[in-house]
């Protein structure tokens, strides 16, 4: 692997956010085998179409939303006389937002929105996330309540919300989780009672709710699970329902404020200026989406959309994070560098370098892995790949998140002491990021529903796979003749190897399902290396293909290297630990 010429390369200030228009270029056009926007709408767009979007999301993230993230930690959000105040400069920004239409660029054409299929929205997700995790939370959990309403309610409610929050003039919350019920949603105690005119009375308290209160927009529309009399215990009793801030008059428009009231906010480790509050329903009105009983099937659809929506958020602040310890990295002067000239940056120490290229090899493999994902759920109906697209979820939410934890943590090293400092701003991403692999179900929930719902359940078919696919490409990086790309596909291929391995051993816990759920996070982590792996031989291929090289190809070519040397190692490892089971009492 060439030592880079750190005097020659230009590195942007540590405050600047760069969105990776140019990867996400290449990985749309190029990195599959064939333009996935074309493909994924019937040739109405191509990837140079969806290029200069991302053009202009970059630049909006870049300039608008990216200044207000260090005064949004600092300042954070205030309750105020029972009122949500946010940030300085949040109430503009969110408008510009609303009317440039990037909330409706992300929405499905059926609800209203631009129908931007989810290889792009997955780029727009990474911007935004990069730029403000905090601020990007609100417009991220409005699409999930558009996505219920739409699949779920009645036309008269789809008619009365859709357009306002698809617009972006509303904003949308997630209420699930109460205080004795945490993640045990059959624990619900919120109550809903008829009020024989077409509403409920809805009363109860709801916790930790993402953007539940705020002055950016004109209402907010909580989607609440409740209980209502006489229904079954447990998560067969759960209804769903739509109780506004405002509940709409005569004219749709926000009329009397709902009888919604916000006790308090969570005083947080990170994302201060995201308003996480706690709110208490006081026989508030709410509308009934869908049927009696069957809440937990409209929410699945709005959880199904938050839990790939924070997988991504996770690449974003991952980036976001090590763009910072690069331009520290390529600025810092600090000690003779090994085999370089005197005044050579920290970024030319070996193992500085090595943390760096770690990082990017994760995030590069990340952010391929986000717009296969969401490739795969633009084709699930069309081309059958939905049992794929259900499979991909659990391992993108909790590989992501888990990784901007891992990376953001690199970044605090890699800025020594400085990193513990806050007035640089590396703190604030590792604080940030810890919420990421907890929130919309944690890691070991995600792994319950790999390991439950997605293998056991159809005896690994599925998986089965994906391994195909992984040695299709593995085939295809061989076929190059290059010598690069025999190291990576040889260590690629004794991954899979391995990975199988531990599908059998886990395949053989079926009937001892302890020793299953044990080792389901090892074994989701397994898979998610794994994917990386994939996700490099892939894109490593298409570079090759190439008959001059750019920067960004060597670049490439470096961190499939690198990622399958010093990650992809790791699945043996792994395999291991999942064939062991569980161990002790």
């Amino acid at each position: 692997m060439a030592i880079a010429n750190f005097a020659q390369q230009t590195v942007p200030d540590a405050e600047t956010y760069v969105p990776p228009v140019a990867d996400y270029a290449f990985l749309l056009g190029e990195a599959f085998g064939t333009d996935v926007v074309a493909r994924a709408t019937g040739n109405a767009l191509s990837a140079a179409d969806a290029g200069d979007a991302l053009e202009a999301a970059g630049e909006f993230a870049a300039e608008v939303f990216a200044p207000l993230n260090r005064s949004g930690d600092q300042q954070g959000a205030q309750l105020v006389d029972g009122n949500v105040r946010t940030p300085e400069g949040f109430r503009d920004a969110y408008k510009s937002f609303a009317e440039a239409g990037w909330v409706s660029a992300s929405v499905a054409e059926e609800a209203g929105g631009d129908g931007l299929p989810g290889s792009v929205t997955a780029a727009l997700s990474e911007f935004w996330n990069a730029s403000n995790a905090a601020f990007a939370l609100c417009p991220a959990l409005s699409h999930g309540a558009i996505r219920a309403i739409q699949a779920n309610a009645s036309d008269e409610l789809r008619a009365a919300y859709l357009p306002k929050l698809v617009s972006g003039e509303w904003t949308g919350t997630m209420n699930l989780t109460e205080p004795q019920a945490g993640s045990d949603l059959g624990a619900v105690r919120t109550m809903a009672r008829d009020n024989g005119d077409g509403s409920w009375a809805v009363s109860g308290q709801k916790i930790f709710i993402t953007w539940g209160d705020h002055d950016v927009a004109d209402n907010i529309v909580h989607l609440v699970l409740a209980r209502t009399e006489g229904a079954p215990e447990g998560h067969r009793g759960l209804s769903l329902f739509v109780v506004p801030k405002f509940v709409l008059d005569a004219s749709g428009a926000p009329g009397e404020r709902n009888s919604v009231v916000t006790v308090g906010l969570e005083h947080k480790l990170g994302i201060h200026a995201s308003p996480t509050c706690v709110l208490q329903f006081e026989n508030a009105t709410g509308y009934l989406v869908g049927e009696l009983n069957q809440g937990l099937i409209g929410m699945f659809v709005m959880m199904n959309e938050a839990r790939v929506g924070i997988g991504v958020q996770g690449l974003g602040l991952a980036d976001r994070a090590y763009q910072r310890a690069f331009a520290y990295a390529h600025n810092r002067v600090q000690g003779a560098v090994i085999g370089l000239p005197a005044g050579t940056p920290i970024a030319g120490h070996p193992d500085v370098r090595r943390l760096l290229v770690s990082m990017a090899s994760r995030i590069s493999a990340m952010r391929a892995f986000s717009v296969l994902v969401g490739d795969v759920h633009d084709r699930a109906e069309s081309d059958g790949t939905g049992a794929l697209a259900e499979l991909f979820v659990p391992i993108l939410k909790s590989w992501l998140t888990e990784q901007a934890v891992h990376i953001s943590s690199d970044a605090v090293q890699v800025h020594g002491g400085m990193g513990f400092i806050e007035e640089t701003g590396a703190a604030q991403h590792f604080r940030d990021a810890r919420i990421m692999p907890i929130y919309e179900g944690t890691t070991a929930i995600q792994s319950n529903d790999l390991v439950g719902r997605k293998v056991l359940r159809d005896g690994g078919q599925t998986l089965g796979q994906v391994f195909e696919m992984i040695r299709e490409q593995i085939a295809a990086l061989s076929a190059t003749g290059d010598a690069l790309a025999a190291r990576v596909a040889e260590r690629t291929e004794r991954a899979v190897a391995a990975a199988e391995r531990a599908t059998q051993a886990l395949l053989g816990f079926a009937s001892s399902p302890r020793d299953a759920y044990a080792v389901s996070v090892p074994f989701q982590e397994l898979l998610a290396t794994l994917i990386g792996g994939w996700m490099h031989a892939m894109t490593a291929t298409a570079v090759l293909a190439h008959g001059e090289r750019t920067a960004d190809d060597a670049r490439r070519l470096d961190e499939a290297d690198f990622y399958s040397a010093h990650h992809l190692v790791q699945v043996h490892a792994l395999a291991e630990t999942v064939a062991a089971g569980e161990i002790g009492q």
